[in-house]
């Protein structure tokens, strides 16, 4: 009885003294990279293994689908000559906005228990405000509704906006005439009025660079005045207008001198038969009674 307790007395120490069984570990120690355009992206992966002192190391890119950035110990095409690896920490150099998105750092270490792991880095190309597209018509009438649209696409984060007039920037209090949207970029008025003409310009902006501002353009406003005596003119003329068609229309039927096809073409008379000439007449036969 005895000899059964120092046997499983042994055995608990050396379960006890045993390594547990690791797997392969994959981390980053930034999973997430903004970095500005044209610049170097770091993305870090940090592994460690069980057994397998020299694990394959891939990296791949998210998006549709799963395209390979780094596979067998080469860079595919897009990316040679302008990415490098250390480890396993990949670097994109001069990076443009088509290389954001997400990047995942795999590792496969066959002699290990567990043999695949993997991190997910996202990278985030920061652009500066470009030269916005801006949409101002150049005459409108008074009284009409109006919108101004200013747009850039390709600043990142998204830009906000600012409109000025005549180089004063227009601020939407309760009381003005028309409504901004930063996040838009539109100028809204409800009525124009003679007092809006002027020249307008948009301006972009955000975090990354400093701001950048389209050309200003002219807006007139037309005013155009309907008295109450021009519609009464107007009103008259019109039914003096009808009334002379419908006289027309009526002789016309009544004459049938004209507004008719079915008439009969003139046909004038014919000539008269010559007259004879006394001299001229012969005796040609007698009678005798």
């Amino acid at each position: 009885m005895d000899a059964m307790k120092i046997l499983a007395l042994l055995l608990l120490i050396t379960v006890l003294q045993t390594p547990p069984s690791q797997s392969v570990t994959v981390t980053s120690s930034k999973p997430k990279v903004d970095v500005h355009e044209h610049t170097d992206a770091v993305l870090a992966c940090e592994f460690k293994t069980e057994k397998d002192p020299n694990p394959r190391i891939e990296w791949k890119k998210k998006g549709k689908g799963v395209t390979f950035v780094y596979f067998d110990g080469r860079f595919s095409e897009s990316y040679v000559g302008r990415a490098s690896m250390d480890g396993a920490m990949l670097t994109i150099h001069s990076i443009t906005q088509k290389d954001s998105g997400d990047y995942r750092c795999e590792v496969t270490a066959r002699q290990d228990h567990v043999n695949l792991g993997e991190t997910t880095v996202s990278l985030n190309v920061l652009v500066p405000p470009h030269v916005p597209s801006c949409e101002v018509p150049s005459t409108v009438f008074a009284g009409s509704d109006l919108e101004l649209v200013c747009k850039d696409k390709l600043s990142v984060p998204p830009a906000t906006y600012r409109w000025y007039k005549d180089n004063k920037a227009l601020a939407d209090l309760a009381d003005s005439p028309y409504s901004a949207d930063t996040k838009k970029g539109t100028l809204k008025f409800n009525s124009v009025s003679k007092s809006d003409a002027g020249m307008y310009r948009c301006e972009s902006s955000n975090s990354v660079g400093s701001p950048k501002s389209c050309v200003a353009q002219q807006l007139t406003v037309i005013e155009y005045q309907l008295s109450v005596t021009t519609l009464v003119a107007g009103g008259v003329g019109l039914l003096l207008l009808l009334f002379m068609s419908c006289l027309c229309v009526c002789l016309c039927r009544r004459h049938r001198g004209c507004c008719t096809s079915d008439l009969k073409p003139y046909c004038p008379p014919p000539p008269p038969p010559p007259a004879r000439n006394p001299k001229n007449y012969k005796h040609t036969q007698s009678f005798m009674i």
